[in-house]
């Protein structure tokens, strides 16, 4: 890896094309680089995950809402068209690419419960999968290629999450995933790098949008921001490849991203980027959920689904006078109290707006000793007056030393859990910490194949009919063999789903 230096450039000053952080990304996108065979194995399992995820989101109204506007655009010409999830693979049940990333972006993202990786910046990096796909199954490329692009997608957005911070000037993250997406398709397509230079330019341009979508009361956009990306991504490509240009230098130009949303014109930044010829090893340094929560909570999940195990007594509000989660800057201040969000003390605030709240995810797991995608989050159990009391009397602080840890370099520190201090009402007091989720590389019990499958499984279960599950393992399995025509495969059916409401088209 190489650390590439980024600075905004006066209109005067002369920065060639070469020079430009676009430019060298289209660069990294081109480079022919063999995928290892352990990226390999993890570009399966985040497939995998993703399909886990959009199935026991098929049914929800954002999903249902996305795939009935996908459905209501025919096949673009050009290619075969793209499969929606959840519908057949059959021609008249595809859509054009973009609506297909659309659609499939909001179904991975809607219950929060996929891949995630954390530095500067905070990311869902599984979020360029579903564009990727789309544009291969509707270009007619094949399992290798799609591999390939993936690799890039996941390469390109890890490097730009561990340089540079969007949400310190309320961007929203999604910022880094247009480019990422942009440079994943152009590796699957086989574009030279200006095309894609190009391509990453009108990505960034079109997608950069405040973090008002994940603070206080979150609306059903959090879902639909990431996809709106992906689309954004496929749209930005074939532009560039008609031959259309795009701002430029676009983060380093005098009223670019950095100058007037980032750090501005003094702004410094260091990208690290692979060299050329080295592998895209992105993807080993991100991490999936074994919870349907925001990252940071799910560590607290598990330190909580353990001692309410081991103290029982700990579930009764009346035996607590005070609960503080002693954690990083970023978990105290987004989904923690410091966020001063009364939203995230309301039990009836929205799901959305529960899984950006650590003090009722705590609350709950202690209480239940397990999470639950759905029933953590249902009205009824948000409303338990016990949990309600328990809830309030949670809080969170921020200490030095577990936000030193959160941006450490050094993956045997890094950590993105905290400190509990439990003050009892008989004057007793309960201390514990936990600084990795269980299912994290370095956690108790690190995700492997079989965890990945079994998810899916435990996800899929009663969406999709047991010969359905077994077909699609079957397929992702076998991804890197997959022809172009089995590429349509990839993608689930299920049966008896609801009628999209009705809307503009």
């Amino acid at each position: 890896m190489r650390n590439h230096p980024v600075r905004t450039y006066r209109s005067e000053e002369p920065l060639p094309r070469e020079e430009q952080l676009a430019w060298k990304l289209a660069e990294l996108a081109v480079d022919p680089v063999e995928v290892e065979a352990e990226v390999l194995d993890m570009i399966v399992n985040r497939v995998i995950d993703n399909a886990a995820v959009a199935a026991a989101s098929l049914r929800r109204a954002p999903v249902v809402s996305a795939r009935g506007q996908a459905a209501s655009h025919p096949v673009s010409t050009g290619g075969a068209g793209a499969t929606v999830v959840g519908l057949g693979t059959g021609a008249d049940e595809r859509t054009s690419p973009e609506w297909a990333a659309w659609a499939n972006g909001v179904a991975v993202r809607e219950l929060d419960f996929h891949d995630t990786f954390l530095a500067a910046e905070y990311s869902h990096p599984g979020d360029n999968i579903p564009a990727i796909l789309a544009v291969a199954q509707h270009a007619g490329r094949d399992g290798g290629a799609l591999v390939r692009g993936i690799a890039t997608g996941y390469e390109i957005q890890v490097d730009l999450v561990r340089a540079i911070s969007l949400h310190r000037h309320k961007i929203d993250h999604v910022a880094h995933l247009g480019p990422s997406a942009a440079a994943g398709i152009g590796t699957l397509l086989g574009l030279d790098a200006a095309v894609i230079f190009q391509a990453i330019g009108q990505a960034l341009h079109t997608t950069t949008a405040t973090r008002q979508s994940r603070k206080g009361e979150i609306s059903t956009w959090k879902a639909h921001a990431p996809a709106f990306a992906g689309k954004m991504a496929v749209e930005a490509v074939d532009r560039a490849m008609r031959g259309q240009t795009s701002p430029t230098p676009i983060y380093e130009g005098e009223d670019g991203v950095i100058a007037w949303l980032l750090d501005g014109p003094e702004g410094r930044y260091e990208v690290p980027l692979p060299e050329r010829g080295e592998p895209k090893r992105g993807i080993l340094d991100t991490y999936t959920k074994e919870h349907s929560a925001e990252y940071q909570a799910q560590a607290w999940i598990d330190l909580a689904r353990r001692l309410g195990r081991e103290r029982p007594e700990l579930r009764d509000p009346a035996a607590v006078r005070s609960i503080v989660l002693h954690t990083s800057h970023h978990t105290h201040t987004v989904i923690g109290s410091g966020a001063n969000d009364p939203q995230k003390y309301d039990p009836a605030a929205s799901r959305e707006t529960l899984d950006h709240s650590i003090p009722y995810i705590f609350a709950v797991a202690l209480q239940d000793g397990a999470w639950h995608h759905a029933d953590s989050y249902a009205p009824e159990r948000a409303a338990r007056p016990d949990t309600v009391e328990l809830w309030r009397r949670i809080a969170t602080a921020e200490d030095a030393e577990w936000t030193r840890r959160y941006h450490s370099t050094d993956p045997a520190e890094k950590a993105f859990g905290g400190r509990v201090e439990i003050e009892l009402a008989d004057g007793g007091r309960v201390v514990d910490e936990i600084a990795v989720a269980d299912a994290h590389p370095l956690g108790a019990r690190p995700f492997a194949r079989a965890d990945y499958v079994r998810k899916f499984e435990q996800l899929a279960d009663g969406v999709l009919a047991a010969p359905e599950i077994a077909r699609f393992l079957d397929t992702a399995q076998r991804l890197p063999e997959l022809t172009a025509e089995e590429l349509a495969g990839l993608t689930i059916t299920a049966e008896g789903l609801p009628t999209p409401p009705k809307g503009l088209f």
